[in-house]
């Protein structure tokens, strides 16, 4: 199928997996995970990346159901790998404060050789936030300490200055980072969210790369000209962003399958298509299903 130019593209759209159930049990979840990193570079996919929560999500499971410490977890997966970006889809602004997250991103790039990707977001589930005692103030008030913790980010990166920092929510005596990360000009910044009036107006001003969350590639353009009207506003590049999407709704479970939904992304423009982990053997769905696709895109463009 892939010869007859049916699913043709216009451009490489690589692949990538969340991870985002930890079900396997305690003690195998290590090999597990380990297992799938190997998988991962050897199907070439360009990505991994894992929750940033502190309870399973209520609407993938349940919240008692099994959710491993992000950072943690992504320096493990640095260890176990040499070539896919690594970051958390994505980091809830209100889980740490920005100069630690600023510190701990710098420590992910450093260990991994510049894989990092710092992915940020506004948070949203109130629940883990109330169970664990983490203040969660109103959404206004969150992206405003989104928009705050961007600058201290893009400060604590900054080796010309390591000043302080006085904002409306935090003030930083010194904005001091050492080491400095590897990638230059500083780890990659990733907002996610698909909010067109707020968190893409964020990523035209601040991000590196977008990550959208949508129910089928028909919602890409829409989001995707709202973005380039930002970045028109604020006189960037739409195109020196990096686009990504999680797919949201039913996807086939099988390669030939799998090439044909996702090669719809790339003709909008998505560099990036990231694939919800399935609950069993993630080494063999990725051998399986997520590598033989990722290799038909990349014939395809």
């Amino acid at each position: 199928m892939v010869g007859d130019g049916a699913w043709e593209t216009e451009h490489d759209v690589r692949l990538g997996v969340h991870i985002n159930r930890f079900n396997q049990g305690a003690a195998r979840l290590g090999g597990d995970l380990a297992a799938a990193c190997a998988a991962a570079e050897a199907g070439g996919l360009g990505w991994l990346s894992v929750m940033d929560h502190y309870f399973q999500m209520e609407h993938n499971d349940a919240a008692e159901d099994p959710m491993l410490e992000a950072y943690t977890t992504l320096g493990f997966l640095a260890a176990h790998t040499s070539t896919v970006r690594l970051g958390a889809l994505v980091t809830g602004v209100t889980y740490r404060h920005p100069g630690l997250l600023a510190k701990i991103v710098t420590t992910l790039d450093v260990v991994s050789g510049g894989r990092a990707t710092l992915g940020l977001g506004a948070a949203w589930y109130e629940r883990e936030h109330r169970g664990l005692g983490v203040p969660f103030p109103p959404l206004g008030e969150r992206f405003e300490r989104l928009e705050e913790t961007l600058r201290i980010c893009l400060r604590m990166w900054d080796p010309t200055d390591d000043g302080p920092f006085e904002g409306e929510h935090y003030r930083l005596a010194e904005t001091l980072c050492v080491p400095a990360p590897v990638s230059a000009p500083h780890p990659e910044i990733m907002i996610g969210g698909n909010g067109e009036r707020k968190t893409l107006r964020l990523v035209a001003r601040y991000a590196d790369a977008c990550n959208l969350l949508l129910p089928s590639a028909d919602e890409v353009p829409h989001k995707l000209d709202v973005l380039r009207r930002h970045c028109d506003d604020v006189g960037r590049d739409h195109d020196a962003i990096r686009k990504t999407v999680v797919p949201l709704g039913h996807l086939p479970d099988d390669a030939d399958g799998l090439t044909a939904a996702l090669a719809r992304y790339a003709e909008p423009g998505i560099d990036t298509v990231v694939l919800r982990s399935p609950d069993g053997d993630l080494a063999r769905w990725i051998d399986g299903v997520v590598a033989p696709a990722a290799r038909r895109l990349a014939e395809l463009g």
